[in-house]
This record gives C-alpha cells, structure tokens and sequence, in this order.
C-alpha cells in the first residue's frame, strides 16, 4: 500500500456530535481530544511520518468565551492523560501557527511537550494552533522580505511558510461532510488528495483512517503532468 508521509486532518463535527448524544458541546471536544491520541498511534504504525491536526483556527477567537476557554484548557488535558504513551511510541509533538496569542498557561504546556518529545524519531504530531493559512502565507512572505528579498519566488513562500522542512502534504481528510479547506494550509494542499467524510471527528476510528489511507493508495498523482 502507497502511504502518505503527510496527513492534514480538520477534525470537524465534535459540536454536532456531542448534539446528537443530548451533550453540551465541550463535551464533544474532549470526546474529539481523545480520539487525537487514537488516530495518532495509528498513523504512526500505518508508517505515516507527519500527521498536521487543525487544533484551534485563526477565525475560532470569534466562538464564545466558555468554549475558546475550554478549547484552551483541552492541551493539559490531552498531555497529562497521554504523554507517558506518546513517549513509549517515540512521537514527537510540534506545532504551526502563532502561539504568542494563546493564553500563556496554555503555551507552556505545549512548548513543555514540544521540549519533552524533541529527541523522539517516530511520527511527528503537529497541531495547527491559533493557525490561519492566508496568515500563513503573508507572515512567511514578510520573513521573506526580512531576509532582504525584493521579488518573491515560490521557493522563498515555500522556504518561510510554518511547515518549512516537513514533507509535503500528500492526503488531507475532512471529517463532518463539509467540502471546504476553511483557511486550513491553502498553500500546502495545492497538491494534496483531498478526502471527505461525513463521520463526525470523535467518530473518525482507526479503520476509517485505513481506509482513506487506501483510498489514497489507488489515487493516481500526476501533479500536472502526463503518466
């Protein structure tokens, strides 16, 4: 089987899902918290090396304050309940987006992570935090520009974008069935198979991870050209 190197995941529908179990909305993102340590073990034995989760967007401020409080909280939550795991499977956790905004206790339990994990060799755990893909592109093209550059090429983007030195991103997966990026990695995917499903996140299992990994398998890629 062909294995993407790189996944990207908008792990969508928790709210809807908590909905449909009578549940207030918090309580779908913690079901939605959990299952990020599922698919990640699974991704790493199904051979992926980098796995991009959209943990909280750019637009995601505009929720009310109880849940963007609640989202906040949910790293502690993820890493105390499974670090000891991640560092039996030697994943290693990173992160893009602009963290500078993010409540501070809440910075320190990644940045703590991140140190925690740096010297693992397994899959690399990225979590798009406080991440916007058009903020993305305009802050590597000012970096760009920083750097004395004048004219921008596509190689200066690429070289100054949040996921510089990771391989491209080969498959992105859309839980929930909505047929949209959402300003998720819009430079990244330009190339990427894009696979949706209409499974709400905490119910995206490892068998459905499987299977858009198959799906992916029988995709032929022929990035502009002929075969």
């Amino acid at each position: 089987m062909n294995i993407p190197q790189h996944i990207a995941i908008i792990m969508d529908g928790n709210g809807r899902w908590a909905k449909q179990q009578g549940k207030p909305r918090n309580y779908g993102h913690l079901a939605g918290t959990e299952n990020v340590r599922n698919i990640a073990i699974k991704a790493d034995e199904l051979g992926v090396k980098v796995l991009t989760l959209y943990a909280f967007s750019t637009e995601n401020w505009k929720r009310p304050d109880d849940e963007v409080g609640y989202l906040m909280s949910l790293p502690a939550v993820f890493f105390r309940k499974f670090m000891k795991e991640l560092m039996e499977k030697g994943v290693r956790i990173a992160t893009i987006g602009n963290l500078d905004a993010v409540p501070e206790a809440t910075r320190k339990v990644i940045e703590d992570a991140k140190r925690q994990t740096a010297e693992n060799k397994g899959l690399t755990l990225v979590f798009a935090m406080n991440y916007g893909g058009r903020a993305d592109i305009v802050q590597a093209a000012n970096k760009a520009i920083a750097q004395g550059k004048t004219v921008l090429t596509e190689q200066d983007i690429e070289e100054n974008l949040y996921t510089a030195g990771y391989p491209q991103i080969d498959l992105m997966i859309r839980t929930s069935l909505d047929y949209r990026l959402s300003n998720f990695l819009l430079w990244q995917l330009s190339y990427a198979e894009l696979y949706f499903t209409d499974c709400y996140w905490p119910d995206f299992n490892e068998d459905r991870l499987t299977e858009a990994v198959e799906w992916f398998s029988n995709r032929e890629r022929r990035f502009g050209g002929l075969k």
